[in-house]
């Protein structure tokens, strides 16, 4: 592991979520010469070795995670708000792909798109106050 790595590595471990423009912005604090084109390059390697998963939620770059970081993610279309459920949410929905195509779902590395409570509440309260 070279240094370079072991800094992208860390930078997805403390930022969650995070993008590689993201990434690279927080390993460039310590090592300004790494440029985003080396922070790709690792990201790719460290998913091959199964250090790292990433995730699109939603248009535009992936974002990474460590391995361990496994849940599904509920992103909402209007606010951008991304919340986290268990991947065991849809066991039954991977049992049912399973059975029916022999498709084995990787649930950790979903992204379900749709409208948070919060968006619908308030898109509910709105249309109860147009209502005649």
């Amino acid at each position: 592991m070279t240094p370079q790595r072991q800094l992208v590595l860390d930078a997805v471990a403390e930022l969650g979520h995070a993008t590689p423009e993201t990434i690279c912005t927080r390993v460039q604090e310590i090592a300004p010469a790494v440029n985003i084109t080396t922070v790709y390059r690792t990201l790719d390697l460290l998913e091959q070795l199964g250090v790292v998963k990433h995730t699109h939620l939603g248009h535009g770059a992936p974002t990474y995670a460590t391995s361990e970081h496994e849940h599904v993610h509920l992103v909402c279309h209007h606010c951008g708000r991304v919340d986290e459920i268990e991947a065991s949410a849809l066991d039954d929905l991977a049992g049912a792909l399973r059975e029916s195509h022999g498709f084995r779902l990787d649930a950790t590395h979903v992204a379900l798109s749709g409208t948070c409570r919060d968006c619908a509440d308030r898109a509910d309260a709105e249309l109860a106050e147009d209502a005649p």
